[in-house]
């Protein structure tokens, strides 16, 4: 939909500001949006990848150094952001994976805390969250588990199971504000059998693709408006930290990583072709087969893994990601339609394939599960809910044995969009409103759509570890307020307080 200036005003955007919350900076009255920026004529830019600073026969070691940094996101302005070694998006990782046993590999990422305080003068406590990953609990970014400035905590990562994943902030009632500071970077495991015995494109044609939506104000400062604990939806798209960026491709496939590290935003994307896009993985990795669609909507965490044949099209051709708009997504005119432009500049040989099937996916019988349980998403007064109840971590809302299988029913009574992202395990999506997931959702997830009035039915196997765990909404201005809950697998794991941050100066790694 297209914001009027009416509506502009009713929101809050437009006028007094009353809304805007901006970190060291309030917009005068008469700001309206984000300063203008060329659309199509920034390159396109891949994060750089991150390389270990030691590796053993099982291990590899990072660090990640959290600070505060100025980067050019707009042209000719500078931007303080909040990144992982000062960048955003934060560096990629790509991992080795799998089983140890086949050869997989685990990882340690030391995050070191360098970012001092807000503009309030309260320090920048973080936790980091590497989304997608069966870390144990005190390694699984809880919400409470915080390291200050000054601080650093080492993350033990299993990497056992092949897929797209990220890392970003998780700090309690302040996820929203880290991560749209910059807190937020691309995770990639792989196993050797995605590496040696699929024919996808690979090398620079396997492309990492984050999605993210801001507000500037006119120095180039990041606007903050979360419309009274409702979502944040900025006016510029930014495609790995570029506004609106082109690429240039081969004629070639391209298989793309796409994630979506918007707060509150979705997304529908189409070529404006209205060719195929063929999607072959979902949160937690390749799907069985691969499916053909003319779009596919996204919503904040999740991951969608689709091709592009670049074949069809003759040298020269130019093709726009286009984005249809999601029901409540607030849309600023025409910026938020268009996300980037694709660019045909040359030919190229072409030995990548397609595979019919991609893996071994078995739909998880719902006749095994054990029990079912519902969550109902609600607006109480001030707070956003599950079950009418705000986050507690000394409460758990649910205490599956380990290996046990359940029915999850997430029901929304209205108000807005929920992005259900359950930590730990991979589940199925079985049933939308009593009716069929929509086929590109078929595949492992950790994160579901729940929309409007809608009752959204998942399935999942309780492990694989033991330990208390977050289910939340990430739209993180809900998270915030509260809509988190707390569940716990098993009997007796790990407290998610049981290797606290240590403070600096840190020994070696």
């Amino acid at each position: 939909m297209k914001l009027t200036r009416r509506e502009a005003i009713r929101l809050g955007i437009v006028g007094g500001g009353g809304l805007l919350l901006p970190f060291g900076y309030q917009p005068p009255a008469q700001a309206q949006f984000s300063p203008q920026v060329k659309r199509f004529d920034l390159p396109f830019r891949r994060p750089p990848l991150l390389q270990p600073v030691r590796s053993d026969d099982t291990t590899d070691y990072y660090e990640i150094t959290m600070q505060k940094s100025r980067v050019e996101i707009l042209p000719g302005k500078t931007t303080e952001i909040w990144g992982y070694n000062g960048m955003t998006p934060g560096p990629l990782i790509r991992q080795k994976g799998g089983k140890r046993d086949l050869g997989g590999r685990q990882s340690i990422i030391r995050f070191i805390n360098q970012l001092g305080t807000d503009p309030q003068g309260r320090p920048i406590k973080t936790s980091v969250h590497l989304h997608g990953m069966a870390s144990l609990p005190q390694y699984d970014g809880y919400a409470e588990d915080l390291t200050a400035p000054g601080q650093y905590k080492d993350y033990i990562y299993p990497n056992e199971r092949p897929a797209t994943l990220w890392y970003h902030d998780h700090a309690i009632d302040l996820t929203s504000r880290n991560a749209y500071m910059g807190l937020a970077g691309m995770y990639i495991v792989e196993d050797d059998y995605e590496l040696t015995q699929l024919n996808l494109p690979q090398g620079e044609y396997d492309v990492p693709l984050i999605l993210q939506d801001k507000r500037f104000a006119t120095d180039g400062s990041f606007i903050f408006d979360d419309r009274g604990q409702k979502g944040l939806f900025g006016d510029i798209i930014l495609v790995n930290g570029v506004p609106w960026p082109h690429m240039e491709v081969a004629n070639r496939k391209y298989r793309f990583r796409l994630l979506n590290a918007s707060v509150s935003r979705g997304y529908q994307l189409a070529l404006s072709t209205g060719d195929d896009l063929i999607v072959i993985g979902t949160d937690a990795g390749l799907r069985g087969t691969p499916l053909k669609t003319k779009n596919f909507e996204i919503f904040p965490a999740e991951r969608y893994e689709f091709i592009i044949d670049f074949s069809k099209y003759p040298v020269g051709t130019q093709i726009v990601l286009r984005n249809l708009g999601v029901p409540l997504s607030v849309d600023y005119s025409s910026n938020t339609q268009e996300l980037m432009r694709f660019e045909v500049v040359r030919r190229e040989s072409d030995d990548s394939t397609i595979p019919a099937v991609l893996r071994d996916f078995k739909p998880i019988d719902p006749a095994l599960a054990v029990r079912t349980r519902t969550f109902r998403l609600e607006r109480n007064i001030n707070n956003w809910t599950i079950n009418g109840r705000t986050w507690n971590k000394n409460r758990s809302e649910a205490n599956p044995n380990y290996g046990d299988i359940e029915i999850w029913n997430l029901v929304s009574t209205g108000g807005w969009f929920h992005p259900i992202h359950i930590h730990l395990l991979d589940m199925q999506l079985l049933a939308r409103n009593g009716s069929s997931p929509r086929p590109y959702e078929i595949g492992w997830k950790d994160v579901f759509y729940v929309g409007e009035f809608q009752t959204v039915q998942v399935i999942g196997k309780f492990g694989p570890q033991i330990g208390r765990y977050m289910m939340h909404c990430h739209n993180l201005v809900h998270e915030d307020h509260a809509m988190m809950a707390q569940f716990e697998v098993g009997q007796g794991g790990y407290s998610p307080f049981s290797a606290p941050p240590k403070s600096l100066p840190a020994t070696p790694l």
